[in-house]
């Protein structure tokens, strides 16, 4: 694996789910290693990050857009995505674009701090922590798949994992099976 950090095991868990050869979008991708994770299994790959740096170590990864996605307009409008990825980030005003950016039969990947973590690291401060059940309101158009809101070791930190899907089915279908990804 390119990069500094393998990609999170929560993102290596549910990344079956985004369906074959779709395109995934990493927000805030840093360095890119959930970019690179998709990419190498063939996924045309996109990542956003307002770092310049940042930028320039996923260029020839994927598509790579420099924005400020918190002061600038969202700069992605109208495009959808079969995987939208979003790790160790939290801006609320962009909530609603995040969910947006999902295609139908696509999938929203997210994990990031939840309120406790304040009691163990940085971040601490509210605004970049999730509040209980906060990420389960913000993808409530989508269809739930696995959600997790706890303490995990190594490194301690407190967090809120969502996995939700874009529906495609119609009244009377059978209901979709989302197979349940190996625990990683």
């Amino acid at each position: 694996m390119h990069g500094s950090e393998a990609p999170s095991a929560w993102v290596r868990r549910w990344s079956h789910l985004v369906p074959d050869g779709g395109a995934v979008l990493d927000v805030a991708c840093g360095r890119g290693r959930h970019l690179r994770w998709f990419a190498e299994r063939g996924h045309p790959a996109t990542g956003v990050d307002r770092d310049p740096e940042a930028i320039a170590a996923v260029q020839g990864v994927g598509r790579a857009v420099q924005a400020d996605i918190e002061n600038d307009p969202w700069p992605l409008a109208g495009e959808r995505f079969a995987g939208v990825v979003v790790t160790n980030y939290l801006w609320r005003a962009l909530m609603p674009q995040i969910v947006d950016s999902v295609a139908v039969g696509g999938v929203l990947i997210y994990e990031t701090f939840a309120a406790d973590h304040a009691t163990v690291g940085k971040p601490s401060r509210p605004d970049f922590l999730l509040r209980p059940g906060e990420l389960l309101q913000a993808a409530s158009d989508l269809h739930i798949v696995a959600y997790e809101n706890g303490f995990c070791e190594n490194p301690e930190r407190f967090v809120q994992r969502l996995v939700a899907v874009r529906e495609t089915r119609r009244d009377g279908a059978p209901p979709p099976r989302y197979p349940l990804g190996a625990a990683g």
